[in-house]
């Protein structure tokens, strides 16, 4: 049993962005934060909950919840395609035998200077 994550399935990326949209369900909140009365009284911020991954993306910088909706989804794009991104499979590499070498020369010194710190046996001073 490894200790990765398990890989998702890649998922189709739709072309324009109201067929996103269309998986997508919108929710608005206040955003809050500077930006004054306009910001603090209206519903500008956008959150986007892709149904068919899970994924939700937020936005919240503007003042115009249109501008924030087309900042999320230009997010969702992006999350998106980095999930179905793959990472190039590991290719083992043998450790070189100078390496490795090398490695047991450092183990037998340090084994050899943490020996020399331990006191005496006793009856071993006589």
């Amino acid at each position: 049993m490894s200790d990765e994550a398990p890989i998702p399935e890649p998922f189709p990326i739709p072309e324009t962005d109201d067929e996103l949209l269309a998986q997508c369900r919108v929710e608005t909140f206040m955003a809050g934060g500077k930006g004054g009365q306009h910001q603090n009284r209206t519903e500008s911020g956008v959150r986007l909950v892709h149904l068919p991954t899970g994924v939700v993306v937020t936005s919240r910088e503007e003042r115009s919840q249109h501008r924030n909706k087309a900042t999320a989804l230009g997010r969702l794009r992006e999350r998106l395609e980095s999930r179905n991104r793959r990472p190039p499979p590991r290719i083992p590499t043998r450790v070189p035998s100078g390496e490795k070498e090398k490695r047991l020369q450092e183990k037998k010194h340090r084994s050899r200077t943490k020996r020399l710190r331990k006191p005496p046996p006793p009856g071993a001073a006589e």
